[in-house]
């Protein structure tokens, strides 16, 4: 099990890499004014400069992806109950998210910020995990369906 959370965490950085890459490309488009904006001014600021800024981010994006990555062993584990799985996964991402999101400044940096930043995690998470268990869901009646002659 902890060699398949290593080998999935290893595997996960250079995915974490790219997404946060992409989506500081994606806010530079959206921003529209010919500027790349690599990282917020405000960690550029605290890391005394663009350069150290992006190399933070691009570390902690590694993170983010190989925690994300190795956390999805959890989903393998038939002894444990859809909640346990669940309530697991959901810690080991929010633990991995906030810390990480305070840090490089992806939030604003007050209660309110961390409770939105927060609340959106959240939101967001469910929606996926709804569309997740309703894919498998609908397999498992048609595996159903299937050997039951329909």
């Amino acid at each position: 099990m902890k060699k398949k959370i290593w080998t999935r965490g290893l595997m996960g950085m250079p995915l974490g890499l790219a997404l946060g890459t992409a989506i500081t490309i994606v806010i530079s488009l959206v921003r529209n004014d010919g500027t790349y904006y690599a990282v917020v001014p405000e960690l550029a600021r605290d890391c005394g400069g663009e350069l150290n800024a992006v190399v933070l981010q691009a570390v902690l994006c590694m993170v983010y992806g190989a925690v994300w990555s190795g956390a999805t062993v959890v989903w393998e584990r038939d002894d444990w109950s859809l909640l346990r799985q669940s309530v697991i996964h959901f810690l080991i991402g929010s633990l991995a998210t906030l810390p990480i999101a305070y840090y490089a400044r992806w939030m604003d940096r007050s209660v309110w910020g961390v409770l939105a930043y927060f609340g959106i995690f959240v939101a967001v998470y469910a929606v996926i995990w709804l569309s997740q268990y309703s894919a498998l869901k609908r397999r498992v009646s048609r595996m159903n369906d299937k050997l039951k002659g329909k």
